[in-house]
């Protein structure tokens, strides 16, 4: 019932937004907005993840737009749908490529990520704060990258951390069978191997599927004390479920990119002792001044509630109309990279980020959470 609010609210708050096509010409000649665009999961299996991030985005420049904009101008975001696959997202950044938008914004996924990284850098456009954390975005340093998260070796890192902290030794890793995946289990492998140890067994799940079968009977096989999932909502909700109904009572971790919200709706009372990493601030509660502010702008936006993956699009949001005040009244692509690059040391409010000309990951921030059988999240 949420999910289907949330939607509807997404149709009625977006208005006349098309998921395809528009005016170029208008598009590019336009002098009093900035238009980005994004494609990310609107539909399918992980389209919360696409959702909740621009409904996180919007709310923070629709704010702006009605203060005025920034330097005069007001900032629109085009999107469109891809459904989580790379091929559709390749051909949706080909179009707004075309389309003449100033940057690309809030990209959702590591393999539509790496099909519209090279279209980006080719054109010479900004990629700015893809809600991924995978390394292949990151290395090698690419001038048109910019990451506002921190990366999965950061939150698997953490994760190892904690488990070893509880005395954890056999852990397993589930994880979706593409890039991200990979990279993810990359990060679990690596923060392993600095205590001497190793995954007990890892298996897989394919991109947009819940088939996960196969995949809990052999990691089960293994015994592990604890399971780090690697996946988007849908899927890892359906391992967890599969596994607790086989008497699995180990500990389960996921990374931030598996939709914390969406995992608890999906599980509710099975969610008790799920531990997610996060690489935002907690959105549920004023911890802080951004916090403060990305709860007090929802409390007009009826159906529409603080969560993770929105609070990611807020910040984005926010870093992003940094650099652009940054740079200038007429602003173009290279003057705004440069204004990203002198964005060293800058608090949102309890949030730091630290950008500089060979560094485009603003963040390193990573905690742990714990959801409860309520349906909450606790830090």
């Amino acid at each position: 019932m949420q999910r289907r609010r949330v939607l509807s609210s997404l149709g009625a708050w977006l208005g006349t937004t098309t998921l395809s096509g528009w005016n170029a010409d208008a598009l590019a000649q336009a002098d009093n907005r900035i238009v980005l665009g994004q494609s990310a999961p609107f539909s399918g299996p992980a389209e919360q993840l696409g959702v909740q991030y621009h409904l996180g985005a919007k709310l923070y420049f629709d704010d702006l737009n009605a203060k005025g904009g920034v330097n005069g101008r007001q900032i629109e975001i085009r999107r469109l749908d891809d459904g989580y696959e790379p091929e559709r997202c390749a051909a949706n950044t080909r179009q707004l490529i075309a389309d003449g938008v100033f940057a690309l914004f809030g990209y959702v996924g590591t393999a539509t990520g790496l099909a519209a990284l090279p279209l980006a850098t080719e054109a010479k456009v900004p990629f700015f704060a893809p809600l991924s954390g995978a390394q292949g975005l990151r290395e090698p340093f690419n001038r048109y990258v910019i990451h506002v998260r921190a990366s999965y070796f950061d939150e698997t890192a953490a994760i190892v951390r904690q488990t070893a902290s509880t005395g954890i030794r056999k852990i397993a890793v589930f994880h979706q069978n593409d890039a991200y995946g990979k990279s993810g289990l990359e990060g679990v492998v690596r923060a392993l191997k600095e205590r001497e140890l190793a995954p007990v067994a890892t298996a897989t799940v394919e991109r947009n599927s819940t088939d996960v079968g196969q995949a809990v009977t052999d990691i089960l096989a293994a015994r592990p004390e604890a399971i780090v999932q690697i996946g988007a909502y849908k899927a890892c909700a359906s391992f967890i479920r599969v596994a607790r109904q086989k008497g699995y009572s180990g500990t389960f971790y996921n990374v931030s990119f598996v939709g914390t919200q969406a995992l608890l709706e999906e599980l509710g009372a099975q969610a008790k002792g799920v531990v997610v990493s996060q690489v935002m601030p907690f959105p549920y509660a004023a911890a802080t001044n951004l916090s403060r502010e990305y709860i007090a702008l929802h409390k007009d936006q009826q159906g529409i509630a603080p969560n993770y993956s929105g609070m990611e699009g807020f910040v984005a949001a926010k870093v992003f109309v940094e650099a652009l005040r940054r740079a200038g009244r007429t602003p173009n692509r290279e003057a705004f990279i440069a204004a990203v690059e002198s964005m060293k040391g800058v608090d949102l409010g309890g949030f730091p980020v630290d950008f500089g000309p060979d560094r485009h990951m603003g963040s390193h921030f990573v905690e742990m959470t714990l959801l409860t059988a309520d349906g909450k999240v606790r830090r």
